[in-house]
């Protein structure tokens, strides 16, 4: 009777997190959106809007760690509750990259309205970005309903925000060595482009993480790379 009544309690708790799991996630994607909306539209508002709004993705991840910790001490899970716990955790931890890399996105935002627009960069980003948005749905609904075959599409589809990312950065580079006048505006899109295909990274580790909790592994298969600028150099660090 005990042991079903803290098995009822945990249930009780996680499904609580989970809850706040969800939300974080709404929060994310709505920042990734409009993100690429503030940078097409050059509305400076609402970029502000989206770096003030990741103070919440932040606050959120910080409750739900501190729950999760409380969750491990008091209801002493087992084995499979708390690999439960910890894919929450990163899923969390995850969440909270994205954020910050939309942020990211929204501060160049004020810069760039500065300069002369890049043709057709603008619409390219948004479109890369609802990708990665999509993504994120479909990772976080593969994790709600423990559907691995849907974690596994997500994780294929990362190619795709890859191969949108090349494209951008040869366009960029042909831009650049056509006018040198367009070297600023273009390092700055290029910034934005990689932060884009890094939320790609951290949306494929949410679903990873799907896999691993579903399956006990984590997916055999490497990930389905594409990026020119391997490595990684033009990584933009976040605060």
């Amino acid at each position: 009777m005990t042991t079903q009544h803290i098995a009822s309690a945990f249930d009780r708790d996680l499904e609580g997190i989970q809850g706040l799991i969800m939300r974080m996630g709404g929060l994310v994607e709505e920042a990734i959106l409009n993100a690429a909306k503030s940078l097409e539209e050059r509305d400076v508002e609402l970029a502000e809007a989206v770096r003030e709004g990741d103070r919440a993705i932040d606050d959120l991840e910080e409750t739900i760690n501190e729950q999760c910790a409380q969750l491990i001490a008091l209801r002493a899970p087992t084995a499979i509750d708390l690999r439960v716990v910890l894919t929450v955790m990163k899923i969390a931890a995850n969440l909270e990259r994205i954020g910050d890399y939309s942020k990211n996105m929204a501060k160049r935002t004020g810069v760039l309205v500065q300069m002369s627009p890049i043709s057709g960069a603008q619409s390219a980003l948004r479109r890369m970005a609802r990708e990665v948005q999509l993504m994120l749905k479909d990772a976080l609904d593969a994790y709600i309903q423990r559907d691995v075959a849907l974690a596994h599409d997500v994780i294929q589809r990362d190619h795709d925000v890859d191969q949108m990312y090349n494209a951008l950065f040869r366009e960029f580079l042909t831009f650049m060595m056509e006018d040198p006048r367009n070297i600023t505006a273009c390092m700055h899109l290029h910034f934005i482009a990689k932060n884009t295909e890094r939320m790609g990274d951290h949306v494929t580790s949410i679903a990873e993480q799907v896999v691993y909790l579903v399956t006990g592994e984590m997916p055999e298969d490497k990930r389905p790379k594409a990026d020119l600028a391997e490595g990684k150099p033009f990584e933009e660090n976040e605060d």
